[in-house]
């Protein structure tokens, strides 16, 4: 089975600062949703993440792109 085909693992997701300290947390999967890790990123850094069997969720806080196959979001709007 490959990532694609798992239903705890999809597609990769891009993040792309607009401004010094980002913060992107990840969330964890089960009956309690807990933060389980945290970066920061800085103006124009990007981070390239993917949901896993312990992520569930990304939190996004701060000004920032977030590049998906479903189009391009902007936290500002």
């Amino acid at each position: 089975m490959d990532a694609n085909s798992s239903p705890t693992q999809g597609d990769y997701f891009v993040i792309k600062a607009k401004e010094n300290g980002v913060q992107v947390i990840g969330l964890t999967r089960g009956q309690d949703t807990r933060f389980h890790h945290t970066e920061k990123l800085d103006k124009g850094e990007v981070m390239i993440a993917q949901f896993t069997a312990h992520t569930s969720a990304v939190k996004i806080r701060g000004k920032a792109l977030v590049m998906t196959k479903y189009g391009v979001m902007d936290t500002e709007e």
